[in-house]
């Protein structure tokens, strides 16, 4: 720490480019990144070696991963703003995976806006440290990789890491074939370029390595020593600094939660408050509509009776007109029958003329019967016409009053006036957190662990879902080394922790390095 930058062994173009990076990865993120700062700096790191492949990560977790990195950098998920498409400019995924199966860029955001859904209500830090915790079982998480040679000349990976040394076959980085616990370990030297591991159990035999170069044997011993003290002050009780810390990082995620809280209430009040007044309305709009139709269905109704009445009364003067013809009619048939017919032909010719008068007015009688049955008809279809032009009226007289009511009845919907005495109540919250505030605190983390292993058992069936979806669409010939490796150790039921031993109890000797 003490050397300058530009005295270290660095490019001498320009300009130099450096990057921020953790050099010792914690073994549980949730537990050790205390400020979220730090959480987040992690976070970055972590994604970006994963996107450009020195993590190795396989396609089901991929996806999860770029969920959770879009709802650190989103926010929730909202479809009227995250439309189809807004991923097209992010690298959410490693070009490893994108290549393995065939699928358009537009299946693999589908896919990851799915899940992105789902983790609704996930703040920035929330959403990252689940991004962590994924990322931290993954096989190649955290560990250093240095090629070495064993006695007989034979070419190795040596890998270090928060848990221990592993040793790895060169095309195998993922599994180890030997590994050593730190807390199994007693002693790690180097002389030269010759490294040596002792194990703390002496019936097992010393392993010998050599390295390229004097300069890599100082950089392993350094990972060594600094991940070996990291393991042992883990399993220690915390330093009063870093229970500080982690106390002061408590009642900070707790203020955040409560004004979370605070501001999801206040959010879903105006919500309902909202849609309330949509309600209100739509039933408005609703009652405008009939109260038109009903105008509309009076003003027919009116025209409709007009009609009618007038057409009745031309009915009643044609068949008054009738009756009065087929009368002169009769009085024209008397008239004839008195007259006196001197003659056979004329008394033929006048009953003839009798007989037509007689057809005539029979046909004058029936023609003003008809008449005068069409003009009932037609005064009882009036009278209908005026009860539908009363019983219209009624409703519009109805849907008025109806109208007016509503008015009164939102007002007692609205949201409270006195929602500026809530937030001066809220803002004189006092944050002092009391011994049982800190217990009930620790009885909800305990509560969220419980419920992360049960969502870390629905989880694993959902990364199962997806691995079996999208297997179909795999390109086999595309894939890598590592993809065998993983769906090898998948399908044994192996996984990055219970490959290497579990750390023995704390009663051991101290190790000396």
């Amino acid at each position: 720490m003490d050397k300058k930058v530009l005295d270290h062994d660095v490019p001498t173009e320009e300009p130099v480019t450096f990057h921020f990076l953790a050099k010792f990865y914690p073994e549980n993120a949730e537990e050790e990144l205390v400020q979220e700062i730090t959480q987040h700096l992690f976070f970055l790191q972590v994604k970006k070696q994963i996107l450009d492949e020195k993590i190795y990560c396989p396609p089901e977790a991929s996806v999860l991963l770029a969920s959770y990195a879009v709802q650190a950098k989103y926010g929730d998920y909202d479809p009227n703003v995250h439309k189809r498409g807004f991923l097209a400019q992010e690298e959410l995924l490693p070009k490893r995976v994108i290549n393995l199966y065939q699928m358009t860029p537009e299946m693999w955001e589908e896919r990851i806006t799915a899940w992105y859904a789902e983790h609704r209500g996930r703040a920035r830090d929330e959403a990252e440290m689940e991004y962590l915790k994924i990322a931290q079982d993954l096989e190649m998480y955290g560990v250093n990789y240095f090629a070495i040679r064993n006695k007989k000349g034979t070419e190795l990976l040596l890998g270090v890491d928060a848990l221990g040394l592993h040793i790895y076959d060169p095309d195998n980085r993922l599994t180890p074939k030997i590994s050593f616990p730190w807390n199994e370990i007693r002693n790690i030297s180097y002389s030269d370029k010759e490294f040596t591991i002792k194990p703390l159990d002496k019936k097992i035999d010393v392993f010998k390595f050599n390295s390229s170069k004097l300069r890599v044997n100082k950089l392993i011993l350094q990972l060594c020593i600094g991940n070996h003290d990291l393991f042992m002050r883990r399993r220690k009780a915390d330093s009063l600094e870093v229970q500080q810390m982690k106390a002061q990082a408590r009642e900070e995620k707790a203020r955040k939660q409560m004004e979370r809280q605070r501001l999801a209430r206040e959010k879903q009040m105006r919500e309902e408050a909202e849609r309330t007044r949509d309600e209100l309305e739509r039933r408005l709009m609703q009652l405008k509509e009939e109260a038109t139709m009903a105008n509309e269905a009076l003003m027919r109704s009116e025209e409709t009776a007009d009609l009618l009445a007038e057409k009745a009364q031309i009915t009643e003067e044609e068949a008054k007109l009738l009756a009065q013809k087929a009368a002169e009619a009769e009085q024209e048939m008397q008239r004839i029958k008195a007259t006196a017919i001197r003659t056979e032909e004329e008394k033929r010719l006048m009953e003839q003329k009798v007989l037509e008068a007689e057809m005539l007015a029979l046909k004058m009688a029936e023609e003003s019967e008809r008449r005068a049955k069409e003009a009932d008809q037609l005064k009882q279809d009036l009278q209908e016409a005026r009860e539908s032009e009363r019983r219209a009226k009624q409703k519009l007289l109805e849907i008025t009053s109806k109208s007016s009511y509503t008015p009164m009845n939102s007002s007692t919907t609205a949201l409270p006036t006195d929602l500026p005495s809530f937030n001066l109540i809220s803002e004189s919250l006092s944050f002092d957190f009391k011994d049982t505030d800190m217990k009930r605190l620790s009885m909800e983390i305990e509560k969220e662990k419980v419920e992360y292993m049960e969502k870390s058992k629905h989880l694993q069936e959902q990364l199962n879902e997806l691995k079996t979806e999208i297997e179909a669409l795999k390109l086999k010939e595309r894939e890598t080394a590592l993809d065998i490796l993983h769906n090898e150790n998948a399908s044994r039921g192996n996984s990055k922790h219970n490959t290497i031993k579990k750390p023995q109890a704390q009663g051991r000797r101290p190790i000396c390095i």
